[in-house]
């Protein structure tokens, strides 16, 4: 129970008070009206003058909405809890005279009523409404709100009145000239300064309409739109850039995929990548450095000129045409990221058709993919799993699949972590509880006071040991994030299992809960909740040296045949490269 009421206290450290009082206001008036019925059930006239009263809670809820939510109706994900319970007061009106009907409608308002006062109790949002405030008004608004309200301002010391004092020119501009996306520039070069993949900038609702300009990867701003040159580079281990993904307009020129390239427009091709390739957000500048050919390969005006080694050995230089629609950046990053579906649509679906999905890659290796650490039970992942730091239907769920995976024949395992979307660190601890038989720190939900932090509720791994002699190798990327990142982490620390991937994870693991709906539809997020590791400091995220704090044990080489293999033939080579590392080392 003392992690259980630890989870409470974090999660109450988090809430909006304001919020609260609405809550409470309108259960308040529920239990009145409760009382009133008893007295009043047998009084026709004062039954109906009760049936006006019940729309009290719907009417607070329904100016709670107005104040609240509008012109940012995204904001309703965290207030739904408060809107179900006053629309529940409605129920119990057509059964007033009915005994019976009355209370079960009684009963079933006063359970749904428990449930969801409870969860709003703990997860009350940080939201903050600046949507009717001018450019620069929601601006500074947004500042403000992320001053008192970022857990991580001094973790990665960040002073946002410099930050406001940097970008509120920026802004005012845009407000002079009712440019939208320069304001929207501004509000994501901002967001970027804090490295964290905890702050996005949203501008739509999701799964309602689609941001074509973000490839999944960072934080892209308005002004960094690729262009299209008919190819994308990467950089090899070596230091060499080449080119991928080629197109026919290029193949004419001389330019196929693995060609050097030495120069692009006109300056050398390395200190073009330190200069002019935009700062992203990533947390991890190591990553950013591997992202950063692609990312310049769309960087450029209506042309480019670009210089290369061609087959003969000299350097050649031919000027590119920006052909219009981005498409070879895009499948650059789809392939270094394993993910066919990044940037459509259907992303988020399809990494959660294959979750805790397990298969048989030979006859002796099996395979396990987790995309997001969320299971089918909602409820249970929150008010069981992470309130109490144990999560004994995930275990349960994955001893299975193991045994099933056994059963097969199973004598070593790769999972797949790769653009892992996050959830609750606590399924990855289920997982690990059956790696290992022996104790390990996972996470402290702590409280940010003053600038200070105070753990509140250890959740860990307790070794359960059924598959402790199973050979493991864990793949991760910088797709992989938030408990994805705490995922990576804690399997790394298992003697058996050997944590691997082409990058580092992506470097955050704060909870989310913040948010700031600014002028034109721009909301911005942001993590609240305090996650500690054993020395009581913030878990994964990195400090402003942007060094990463859950590296991988073994950096997949990319050398020019692995470059090959993954952008030209489209294969898993970081999988093959798994398995491979589990057989030699079987052998040993």
């Amino acid at each position: 129970m003392e992690t259980f009421f630890g989870s409470l206290e974090h999660r109450l450290s988090t809430v909006n008070p304001v919020h609260i009082i609405w809550l409470i206001s309108v259960i308040i008036i529920m239990i009145v009206l409760a009382v009133l019925h008893h007295k009043w059930k047998g009084d026709d006239k004062k039954i109906r003058q009760w049936r006006i009263l019940c729309l009290l809670p719907f009417l607070i809820g329904a100016a709670h909405a107005i104040i609240y939510l509008y012109g940012a109706p995204l904001l309703i994900i965290g207030h739904f809890p408060l809107y179900i319970i006053a629309l529940l007061a409605l129920l119990p009106i057509p059964f007033a005279k009915r005994r019976i009907g009355y209370k079960i409608s009684a009963v079933i308002t006063g359970l749904v009523t428990g449930v969801f006062g409870f969860y709003y109790l703990g997860n009350s949002p940080d939201y903050f409404n600046h949507s009717q405030e001018s450019y620069t008004g929601s601006f500074r608004s947004l500042v403000q709100d992320m001053d008192k309200h970022y857990v991580l301002k001094e973790w990665k010391e960040i002073d946002f009145a410099a930050l406001e004092a940097k970008y509120m020119p920026m802004v005012q501009q845009a407000e002079q000239e009712h440019d939208k996306d320069k304001f929207m520039d501004a509000v994501m070069m901002f967001c970027c300064e804090m490295h964290d993949g905890h702050v996005p900038v949203i501008t739509g609702i999701p799964g309602i309409t689609h941001d074509e300009d973000r490839l999944g990867c960072a934080s892209y701003t308005m002004s960094y739109k690729a262009n299209e040159y008919g190819l994308a580079m990467v950089q090899l281990d070596s230091g060499e850039v080449i080119a991928v993904c080629t197109t026919d307009d290029v193949h004419k020129l001389g330019i196929e995929d693995g060609t050097v390239i030495t120069k692009w427009n006109g300056k050398d091709v390395l200190l073009s990548l330190a200069e002019d390739v935009p700062d992203l957000g990533m947390p991890v500048k190591a990553n950013a450095d591997r992202v950063a050919a692609m990312v310049l390969s769309g960087i450029g005006g209506e042309t480019v000129d670009v210089s290369f080694i061609d087959k003969s050995g000299a350097e050649q230089t031919v000027t590119l045409t920006d052909l219009g629609e981005p498409h070879t950046q895009l499948e650059a990053f789809r392939a270094y990221r394993h993910f066919e579906k990044l940037g459509t649509e259907e992303a988020d679906q399809s990494l959660a058709d294959e979750n805790f999905s397990t298969k048989m890659l030979d006859d002796r290796c099996g395979y396990l993919r987790i995309t997001s650490e969320g299971t089918d039970n909602g409820f249970y992942d929150i008010f069981v799993g992470y309130m109490t730091g144990d999560h004994a239907q995930a275990r349960e769920m994955f001893r299975q699949k193991l045994r099933d995976l056994k059963a097969q024949g199973m004598e070593y395992l790769v999972i797949d972590l790769r653009n892992n979307q996050g959830g609750m660190d606590e399924i990855a601890n289920a997982l690990c509880d059956l790696l290992t038989t022996d104790e390990y720190y996972g996470q402290g939900l702590g409280v940010r006071k003053n600038g200070e932090y105070i753990d509140q509720s250890d959740h860990g791994i307790h070794g359960d040991g059924e598959f402790a002699d199973l050979k493991v190798v864990a793949l991760t990327n910088f797709g992989c994030i938030s408990a994805g990142d705490g995922a990576s982490l804690y399997l790394s620390r298992l003697p058996n299992v050997t944590l691997a991937g082409l990058t580092d994870p992506y470097g955050c693991n704060q909870e989310t809960g913040g948010i700031s709906a600014l002028a034109d539809g721009i909301y911005v997020g942001y993590p609240v909740g305090l996650v500690l590791d054993s020395d009581n400091i913030p878990n994964i995220d990195t400090r402003p040296d942007r060094i990463s704090r859950n590296p991988v044990e073994e950096r997949i080489p990319l050398d020019r045949d692995a470059t090959m293999r993954i952008f030209r033939d489209k294969e898993d080579y970081e999988l093959e490269w798994a398995m491979n590392y589990l057989e030699s080392t079987d052998m040993k």
